[in-house]
């Protein structure tokens, strides 16, 4: 029986950060777990590119676009939205997931959900702290697993 994880090495892999700019407060730091969970795997700051984009709902479109370029192995996806007091929370947190998901599909490329989706900026916060608990690290580990998962199913099809 064969089994694939994503336990090689990262190297050669290439990764783009698609990180929305709306909440900085939270996203900047969840950009920085992020790309300590790179530099921890020892990805070559050259091999990663950061696409900051306006706000949550943009992510998924630059995601894609990204993938379509074929420049990269996986898209880690960065933001972060807050409830308020009206139902716009749901509307994005429910387009931007579909989004990614679709656009993944599509492509064909991993793209890992860091968006986070909390009822308070406390809870944002706590989300976005120094190390391995911060959830961009953790979209970092995933999207790093994942591309090596996708370069064993395809050398497996060869």
């Amino acid at each position: 029986m064969r089994t694939i994880e994503g336990t090689t090495p990262a190297r050669p892999s290439r990764f783009a950060v698609v990180v929305s700019k709306y909440h900085d407060f939270v996203t900047d730091r969840l950009q920085a777990g992020a790309l300590a969970a790179l530099v921890a795997a020892d990805v070559p700051t050259d091999q990663v590119t950061i696409v900051r984009v306006p706000g949550a709902f943009e992510v998924p479109i630059a995601a894609r676009r990204a993938a379509e370029t074929g420049q990269f192995d996986a898209i880690i996806c960065l933001g972060c939205l807050i409830r308020g007091a009206t139902p716009h929370f749901e509307y994005i947190a429910s387009a931007v997931a579909h989004g990614l998901t679709t656009a993944s599909g599509d492509t064909g490329v991993p793209m890992t959900f860091g968006v986070l989706t909390t009822n308070s900026v406390e809870e944002a916060i706590e989300r976005a702290g120094e190390g391995r608990s911060n959830k961009g690290w953790e979209a970092a580990a995933a999207a790093i697993e994942m591309a090596a998962i996708i370069k064993q199913l395809a050398e497996g099809q060869q």
